[in-house]
């Protein structure tokens, strides 16, 4: 079995001369296995006639008049923008097409198994399927069985899922018994849909009489007089919770659920969720924030294919086992693998360094600071850091850690400037915020080559960061075009390209899925190693701030009001501290060494908190 995907985004026929075309043998011999047409806005290919040579997406050469280390620049594809893929499928897959979009493009195969009275969890990259599913099961999207010319009717599609219980799920949606509630992926969309304040918004559609409840537990109560356009991105997140969970529903949606929240509000937000549980309702929840996952599924469903082109939905595992599948990249009930190296979770504990070692870092001393801003104040400890480490800072939104680098850089002055002038070191700093919002028209490369051009054209940046991050298939790309895990991408390596004493990320998780966050920390850790300096994370996806830290801030008392933030300390006394205010117990899996949150009130949480053991590290 063999599927051809044509990206309608970057194939453009009109501007060159068909490469694709004109390369392709079974086109040689007469027959249209590729066809542009006058008329044509992107090639059509046969996948009954294509042979699967690869000719037409088989990297090609190309003569630079540029010196040879520019070359990687200007090697391309038959198809000079890289939009077309040939995969070959296990012919099983042929059988079990849940929807395909129309020719040449997206397939999906199977379907999550939604269970009344449990927590589905999904969990799979960017680009897998998972929002596809989610609509077929609201109902926005009908299955066609792969038949997209000739879509089936309802009783074939009842007769395809025969026996399962998605017969039984379609068969209470068509009887019109079935009131599905969702909550989308982009929440900024939320104030162009719904107008009015918080409270009067959630006062229509409250139909289970629990909004004055909802609002205390995601701490909505202050803004309900607010406008919806004049909320922030964690605001406007834990409203449409709120929308969603004040409503008499069948079927509860959730689509990354924890974007833009901390970690306390992600915590809620999933005990929020799971209190919708009733003996005949669904929840579906889509989380790449994998320890809120394993808090709140009950069970999981993994996602994996090629993105953009055709996706395969797992049969349902336990939460321990189904995101272990997924780090894995191996399924064994289907003796499957869909991807070539394992991520592991290995938690970096203090390293036991050589009197010499030590003496090779440089290390550098900030006294105790304090800062004023309106009626919120800030107290900083005095503390240390020393090159080739990375320091997160561990805390609620609204606690400073902002204000804190910026004092850190010097763009903040200390309330008693007069003492602390000369005792604070310069630095040059590299920021990467926390939201990014580039309405540029320019293309990816342009705005490398204009910010960063010597770090562009440097073989180890290469190596180290833009490899990895996958920035070379984006180089073609207007940044205003760029979905948010791409700008993130993009970001990323704007910020560790510039020359620096400090690199400060906040946030490096927004927007992009598990696996990419993975590889995101393995970036940043690689290159602060490399390059001997020093960066400090903002992070409320606990994993990944645990495989980041080589120490840890925790910051402390009362957000918006009065912080403290606490001496950089090692990674276990920090994160019990942290943990302790949170009331919450980690453990660690055995298999992959991911750190795996305790259901509250569990035997394991219950003697881990006796034993004033919060961050359990021992197998």
């Amino acid at each position: 079995m063999r599927i051809a995907v044509v990206n309608s985004d970057r194939c453009k026929p009109k501007k060159y001369h068909q490469e694709c075309k004109k390369s392709c043998p079974v086109v040689k011999t007469g027959k249209l296995c590729i066809e542009v047409s006058p008329a044509s806005k992107i090639s059509s290919i046969s996948e009954e006639l294509c042979i699967g040579c690869g000719i037409c997406v088989k990297v090609g050469h190309f003569d630079s008049p540029f010196p040879s280390c520019f070359d990687q620049w200007f090697v391309w594809q038959k198809c000079p923008f890289g939009a077309i893929d040939i995969i070959k499928l296990p012919k099983e897959l042929d059988k079990e097409t849940t929807h395909r979009y129309g020719a040449n493009t997206f397939k999906l195969h199977r379907l999550p198994v939604p269970k009344p009275g449990q927590v589905l969890g999904l969990v799979g990259t960017n680009g897998i399927g998972k929002t596809t599913a989610l609509k077929v099961l609201h109902g926005f999207l009908k299955p066609n069985l792969g038949n997209f010319a000739d879509p089936p009717d309802w009783q074939e599609i009842l007769t395809y899922f025969r026996g399962s219980e998605l017969q039984n799920y379609f068969m209470r949606y068509l009887e019109d018994n079935l009131k599905v509630a969702t909550k989308t992926q982009n929440v900024s969309d939320v104030p162009k849909v719904i107008k009015g304040t918080v409270g009067e918004a959630l006062s229509r559609k409250d139909e289970r009489g629990v909004m004055e409840d909802v609002c205390h537990d995601l701490d909505l109560i202050d803004v309900l007089d607010r406008n919806l356009d004049d909320l922030s991105g964690g605001e406007l997140q834990r409203f449409a919770i709120a929308e969603v969970a004040v409503q008499k529903a069948d079927v509860y949606m959730f689509d990354e659920p924890s974007s833009f929240l901390d970690v306390r509000q992600r915590l809620k937000a999933a005990q929020v969720i799971r209190s919708l549980l009733t003996p005949n309702s669904y929840v579906i929840v889509v989380e790449h924030d994998l320890s809120v996952l394993d808090y709140l599924s009950d069970y999981v469903c993994c996602l994996y294919g090629n993105p953009g082109a055709y996706g395969v939905v797992t049969l349902p595992f336990s939460v321990r086992e189904g995101i272990n599948i997924f780090l894995a990249g191996y399924i064994h009930t289907e003796n499957v693998r869909f991807r070539e190296v394992s991520l592991t979770f290995k938690v970096a504990e203090s390293a036991q360094e050589s009197p010499e070692e030590v003496r090779t870092y440089t290390r550098y001393k900030y006294p105790a600071m304090s800062r004023t801003q309106g009626s919120f104040k800030l107290q900083v400890k005095e503390g240390n850091f020393t090159d080739s480490q990375i320091i997160v800072m561990l805390g609620e939104n609204g606690t400073g850690k902002t204000t804190f680098i910026r004092m850190l850089a010097g763009l903040l002055k200390s309330d008693d400037d007069a003492r602390d002038s000369e005792e604070i070191p310069e630095f040059n700093v590299s920021y990467k915020p926390q939201h990014i919002n580039s309405k540029s028209q320019s293309t990816v490369r342009h705005l490398l080559h204009t910010k960063i051009r010597d770090s562009c054209f440097h073989p180890q940046f290469n190596t180290d960061v833009m490899k990895p991050l996958q920035i070379e298939a984006l180089m073609d790309r207007e940044v205003a075009n760029l979905s948010g895990g791409e700008r993130q991408r993009v970001a990323i390596c704007l910020c560790l390209g510039k020359p620096a004493d400090i690199y400060l990320i906040d946030e490096p998780s927004a927007h992009l899925d598990s696996e990419q966050r993975l590889v995101a920390c393995k970036v940043i850790k690689r290159f602060i190693l490399h390059a001997k300096k020093t960066a400090f994370v903002v992070e409320h996806d606990l994993i990944m701030a645990t495989y980041l830290a080589d120490r840890v801030i925790v910051y402390e008392e009362k957000p918006s009001v009065e912080c403290v933030a606490n001496s950089p300390q090692s990674l276990l006394t920090g994160m019990n501290l942290f943990l302790s205010h949170l009331d919450i117990t980690f453990r660690r899996d055995p298999t992959n060494f991911r750190p795996r949150i305790n259901k509250l009130d569990s035997t394991k949480d219950r003697e881990q908190k006796a034993a004033g053991s919060y961050y359990y590290l021992d197998d």
